[in-house]
């Protein structure tokens, strides 16, 4: 007698799924069309100071924003503690998920994207930052994937096999400090040279990683509280709160102490220091994305309000892609050697094409995590 084979589930797409990719299709055939019409030409960026305009400043953000998920991931799939094992897939696919979106943006960004593939790890420029960075992203993008098959087929997070998630742990540490290290070491760049900031990088990494975990998670549920399992809420409204208060709570001592020495200091270059606390970024970063969230992170009684876990996550993420911004930009505003004696700080806004890249990428983000959160959903039905 014949047995009928059982069918597999179809694939159900989710109608986040469906529009954050019909949003991301539109949004990639405009850019494409605005970078073919007009050339290099629709960067506002230039060849006498402003070198890395939005779309650097996107890439690095999501960058190290993928990095943070890692490791955060890695307190229970490296650390072996069992408690955060609820997080564990959330925080991988969407590292994977902000990987390539920012890796994208970058792409878009280029001239000769593919060309750059090849000649930046065969230059053998051991002595660059730069060069490190490019091999170990490569590195973390294959093992990133490898770990989002692995949850895909179901493995449970006590079941991943270690030495892979301790590379991923590992790669994600070494490209975070690396990433630092690209803008620590150019002392001709005052405005970002020291040795502190491979640190702050790391602090900023986990922190963001931390509140997009928060908002993608109740995003995933409609936002609807009861549908986000309890074990998450109490991780959220605990310790996941409390990290991501002291994360904040670094992240502003790091910016404050920063921002005086830079006023104290008449060194050459640091004049920029006065133009960037004349700005409202630079307040609405640290009050926005800084201080008000803190109170929410740090008092119990606020973070345990799902709603304010939201709001709180919204502006952390806002607030370090400000703060982002401020930190590429401006140290690029004064040029080299002449700080001393420049009448005034360069100008750049970002164009529209740069704007559309930034789009590109947040879209392209959102629809790979959906496209993986509705093959999970398909398996466990």
């Amino acid at each position: 007698m014949a047995t009928a084979a059982l069918a597999r589930p179809a694939f159900k797409p989710s109608p986040y799924l469906v529009g954050a990719g019909a949003l991301f299709v539109v949004a990639f055939v405009y850019a494409m069309y605005l970078k073919l019409t007009l050339g290099h030409a629709g960067f506002n960026t230039t060849n006498y100071g402003v070198f890395w305009g939005l779309p650097i400043v996107a890439y690095d953000y999501f960058l190290l924003t993928s990095t943070g998920l890692t490791l955060l991931a890695s307190l229970p799939l490296t650390l072996g503690l069992r408690q955060f094992d609820p997080i564990a897939k959330r925080c991988i696919w969407l590292a994977l998920a902000a990987l390539v979106g920012g890796v994208a943006i970058l792409f878009m960004e280029l001239a000769h994207p593919f060309r750059a593939l090849w000649a930046a790890p065969l230059n053998f420029q051991t002595a660059s930052p730069l060069f490190w960075k490019i091999l170990c992203v490569g590195a973390y993008t294959i093992v990133l994937v490898l770990l989002a098959l692995t949850f895909a087929r179901g493995t449970a997070p006590a079941a991943v096999p270690k030495p892979l998630a301790l590379l991923a742990t590992v790669l994600a540490l070494a490209i975070t400090l690396i990433a630092g290290s690209v803008y620590s070491m150019m002392i001709f760049r005052p405005f970002w040279y020291g040795g502190e900031l491979p640190v702050a990088f790391l602090i900023e990494s986990f922190m963001g990683g931390i509140v997009f975990f928060v908002f993608f998670t109740y995003l995933i549920h409609g936002f609807s509280v009861d549908s986000v399992p309890q074990s998450t809420r109490e991780l959220l409204a605990g310790s996941v709160g409390t990290f991501v208060a002291a994360a904040i709570f670094l992240h502003i001592l790091f910016a404050v102490v920063r921002t005086v020495a830079g006023l104290w200091s008449y060194g050459e270059g640091l004049q920029v220091w006065r133009y960037t606390v004349d700005q409202p970024l630079y307040w609405a970063a640290l009050i926005g994305g800084g201080i008000v969230p803190l109170v929410i992170f740090a008092l119990p009684a606020l973070r345990a309000q799902p709603w304010l876990q939201i709001l709180g996550a919204v502006l952390v993420a806002l607030g370090l892609l400000a703060s982002r911004y401020e930190f590429v930009i401006n140290g690029q505003l004064l040029p080299p050697f002449k700080g001393s004696w420049a009448p005034s700080p360069l100008s750049y806004e970002p164009s529209q094409l740069e704007w559309m890249l930034l789009i590109v990428g947040v879209l392209l983000a959102n629809t790979v995590y959906a496209a993986l959160e509705s093959w999970s959903s398909t398996k466990e039905s």
